[in-house]
């Protein structure tokens, strides 16, 4: 649907005419377009559209919101059509009838609001997944009225201050004619109906507040600060209307042993110098079991080794992210005799001097 005239352009005008301008502009197409000289069968819808947009171009105030809003409504939106811009000035009647649209009572008939709770998780609940049953208070159906908030034996009726049209209407004359406004019927709220007995139980609401438990399935991968949304387990709705959603929210605690990143776990494992310069394997606790960390010969401190798929579980899909472990060659500090000894003739052996200076060539650090 294209959007609205602009009303400057109704009259064929600039938006930066004078109050002059817009007199001048009015007076021509009234004169041009008045259904008393004007046969064509759109003359009258015309002249009503330029006299409504002379009401509100030629009023400060009135074109000072219309220029606020240029082509768009409050929202931001565009108007629909011209008789939404008149409809926002002179209410749901419209200007002298222009666009007037009869929209009926409102329904009684309306969504559930939503309801939010937190969940906390370990870190291998979140990994693995888990399923929950969260206690909270809800809006649900009253079981005495079933919903429609009459007391037993009786029924909603048709609203007696609008006759059950869910709005009431005033008319008010101005140079241009009759106008006709529109307005949600206040005793109904614009549904057309009340209800002369209330249902003694939820006071006429239709809902009544009760503690409920919902169960929640949390699948595998979820992370700290996710949202799940379990459809229809939020308020009941009213009079029949959809019931809102349960949003979660999860907080995870962090791993004790690793650190995580997206779907992979990284972690340090200390290891000694014999063992980095024999090499050997290593046996680890992963997050569902035991892992081998092979350690090559010759291994320098900061090697890190990548255990493929020994991470966490990919969220709503298959396959894992990995576990990544940093080697940290750990120099010992307290030594025995014959750990000295023992090194003291390593150092021998590679021709290392025990005492005085040792010779040694910097290098370029690699990145």
């Amino acid at each position: 649907m294209a959007p609205a005239r602009d009303l400057y352009e109704v009259l064929g005008i600039e938006r930066d005419a004078s109050d002059e301008d817009i007199r001048k502009a009015y007076r021509r197409l009234a004169r041009e377009l008045h259904p008393d000289v004007n046969a064509e069968p759109r003359s009258e819808e015309r002249f009503k559209e330029v006299a409504g947009a002379y009401e509100i171009l030629s009023d400060p105030e009135k074109r000072a919101r219309y220029d606020a809003f240029g082509a768009g409504g409050p929202a931001g939106q565009p108007f629909a059509d011209i008789s939404d811009i008149f409809e926002m000035f002179f209410g749901q009647g419209g200007f002298g009838g222009i666009g007037s649209r009869r929209r009926g009572p409102r329904t009684r008939t309306r969504r559930g609001e939503d309801v939010g709770v937190r969940i906390g998780l370990s870190f291998q609940e979140a990994a693995f997944g888990v399923r929950r049953d969260v206690e909270l208070e809800r809006l649900v159906v009253c079981d005495r009225c079933l919903g429609n908030g009459a007391e037993p034996g009786t029924a909603p009726i048709a609203c007696r201050t609008c006759g059950g049209a869910g709005e009431v209407q005033s008319v008010r004359r101005s140079v241009f004619g009759t106008l006709m406004t529109a307005s949600p019927c206040a005793t109904c709220g614009g549904t057309g109906q009340e209800i002369p007995d209330p249902c003694e139980k939820c006071m006429g609401q239709g809902r009544i507040r009760q503690p409920s438990a919902v169960a929640v399935e949390i699948p595998a991968g979820v992370s700290d600060g996710m949202e799940l949304r379990v459809t229809g387990s939020g308020h009941a709705g009213v009079s029949g209307g959809p019931a809102g959603d349960l949003f979660v929210h999860l907080e995870v605690e962090p791993a004790e042993r690793f650190e995580r990143r997206g779907q992979d776990l990284f972690a340090v494992l200390d290891i000694s110098v014999p063992h980095a310069a024999l090499g050997g394997d290593v046996q680890i606790q992963g997050i569902d079991g035991t892992e081998t960390v092979r350690i090559d010969p010759g291994t320098d401190s900061g090697t890190i080794v990548r255990l493929k798929g020994k991470g966490v579980p990919n969220l709503n899909r298959r396959g894992r992210g990995d576990l990544f472990v940093t080697l940290h060659v750990v120099t010992p500090r307290e030594l025995s005799r014959e750990e000295r000894e023992l090194l003291a003739r390593l150092a021998e052996l590679r021709g290392e001097p025990r005492n005085g200076a040792v010779v040694a060539e910097l290098r370029r650090p690699e990145f």
